[in-house]
């Protein structure tokens, strides 16, 4: 099996369709600070998805437990890109409109049920965090500075966790069919988004 077969074989895991260009860690690296202030909003961002499930279904008792511990991980994560900018002498930039993310949340689907919101806001939190493994892995595997290497290696196996405790929220509380067939749906949507947005070495997505 050749790399780029392997790399498929890898996303295919996560369930992607599309695997990220290999040009994306070479881009992400020639600005640094960039990279790194995006990927500290979005760990920020996952803090506050997490609050605000909680808040919303606080009588999903078994959901409440899961994110728990997970609002700290993601609110350590950014104090550790924060600590990494540091490091660096870089600077925390200003937060930027997350094109990726705003164009899942326009392919949920509108109205419904409040439990039928559920299942769209964890199977969009479940594929953020299936391409943010993603893009980890090959940031751990690719960017020349060793130091980052093992830096995104950490963040590779929290998010693949978080992607599997998503996905398997959705499959307890909507049924392993009716999860997954909708879960294929975000799935075909997220390879066309990938091809419709420009590639930017300054953002995780």
């Amino acid at each position: 099996m050749n790399t780029k077969e392997e790399e498929l074989q890898r996303v295919r895991m996560l369930g992607l369709k599309l695997p990220t260009d290999p040009r994306w860690v070479n881009m992400a690296e020639m600005d640094l600070e960039e990279i790194l202030t995006d990927h500290a909003y979005c760990e920020q961002k996952a803090a506050t998805s997490c609050i605000s499930l909680i808040q919303q279904y606080p009588e999903r008792e078994e959901m409440v437990r899961e994110l728990a511990p997970i609002v700290t991980e993601e609110w350590g994560h950014f104090r550790m890109v924060l600590k990494e900018l540091d490091k660096r002498q870089l600077k925390l930039g200003r937060q930027r409109k997350d094109e990726y993310v705003n164009k899942l949340l326009a392919f949920q689907k509108k109205g419904g049920s409040r439990e039928e919101r559920l299942l769209e806001k964890l199977l969009v939190c479940a594929l953020i965090e299936a391409r943010s493994c993603e893009r980890f892995r090959l940031l751990s595997l690719h960017i020349s500075d060793d130091d980052l290497k093992d830096f995104y290696h950490k963040f590779m196996v929290s998010e693949a966790g978080h992607y599997v405790l998503f996905i398997e929220l959705a499959r307890n509380y909507f049924g392993v069919e009716k999860a997954n067939r909708r879960w294929q749906e975000y799935l075909e949507r997220e390879a066309e988004i990938m091809k419709e947005l420009e590639l930017r070495g300054d953002r995780i997505h």
